[in-house]
């Protein structure tokens, strides 16, 4: 009872952060004008768009595929196709849930170890932040001054005027920060053992212990040319899920494909906030993006952050419900038949 208590507390409080964001995110917008834009969109870009949001998915599920085969194991392409879909749906009731729900559900259909699974995950994210962070270095050689004008307006000034306010000194706070984590790190390896015997603790090194795992089960990879094509699959088609959209709004058509990447990367880090489906937050980033740094208008960026968050949500909603129904039924076939 009191673990559900907890678990339903979780899920209020990070959505009534997303609505705040989402608060944020219009506050300023004129939603007459906003209407207009969304009435008079050309929908069916968006179409494409989830065209290749499921190519994405699908590329995805193969890839963890690769990354399972080396520890012993031939999951089959439909059932982790539907346990990652269900993590992916698992997310926007409790955001990071969903790693340990596909996790569960894939160890549970293929007789696979959880702990095991969730190592490949953490290698999978660890994956995609160095895939950010090259399309990162390459959005900064191209327009590197705009995103500098843009995160100092929207992120660091902001973020710098709050420390002054709060501790009088930008290194006041370094000094904690610094201080904080000399110490945290000192404990760590003083008292390791201790800390193995509680069970948060434990489950951190557990997962360190995954990474790690993880990184040599990629030296094993028999298909590693696959794996690398996969990732550069799944990238490239959220660069295009992205820029596809900004057709839908004649004052975005003008954008290019490398303006794509630009709001990629910001609409990527926004979704890794920790509010559900990255509600508000990927509103906010995008649509300030947007405006700020490609001069459209706050209402017709904010249409455009609408069409491309939404038109996501659904598929997630549509695919990770057939997910989580198929697994659903399959299991209740496995217990009839026992």
């Amino acid at each position: 009872m009191r673990k559900t208590l907890i678990q339903a507390a979780k899920v209020i409080a990070f959505l009534a952060a997303g609505i705040l964001l989402l608060w944020i995110a219009f506050r300023t917008v004129d939603f007459g004008s906003l209407r207009d834009s969304l009435t008079g969109a050309n929908y069916m870009w968006l179409v494409l768009s989830v065209f290749f949001g499921i190519i994405a998915y699908l590329s995805r599920t193969r890839r963890w595929i690769l990354l399972i085969n080396p520890l012993g194991h031939n999951p089959g392409f439909r059932n982790t196709f539907h346990s990652m879909m269900s993590g992916y749906l698992a997310n926007l009731a409790l955001p990071r849930i969903g790693e340990i729900t596909r996790c569960m559900a894939l160890g549970k259909k293929e007789n696979i170890p959880v702990d095991q699974l969730i190592g490949t995950v953490v290698l999978e994210r660890t994956i995609d932040l160095l895939s950010m962070l090259v399309i990162m270095v390459g959005v900064f050689f191209t327009s590197g001054r705009k995103i500098k004008d843009y995160l100092n307006e929207a992120i660091i000034d902001p973020f710098r005027e709050k420390v002054l306010n709060s501790f009088g000194s930008a290194w006041i706070l370094w000094a904690l920060i610094i201080g904080l984590s000399a110490l945290s790190l000192f404990l760590l390896i003083r008292y390791k053992k201790k800390l193995r015997t509680i069970r948060f603790f434990s489950k951190m090194f557990d997962i360190a212990g995954g990474v790690v795992n993880g990184f040599r089960t990629i030296l094993k990879l028999r298909r590693g040319w696959e794996f690398i094509l996969h990732t550069i699959l799944i990238w490239f088609s959220y660069a295009m899920m992205t820029w596809v959209v900004v057709f839908c709004l004649e004052s975005t058509s003008h954008l290019s494909f490398g303006d794509s990447l630009f709001i990629l990367v910001i609409g990527s880090l926004a979704m890794s906030a920790p509010v559900q489906g990255g509600i508000g937050a990927f509103h906010y980033f995008v649509s300030r993006g947007i405006a700020f740094v490609e001069g459209v208008s706050i209402e017709d960026a904010s249409a455009y952050a609408i069409l491309t968050h939404e038109s996501q949500l659904l598929l997630v909603l549509v695919l990770g419900g057939v997910a989580f129904w198929m697994l659903s039924r399959n299991n209740r076939k496995v217990k009839n038949n026992g």
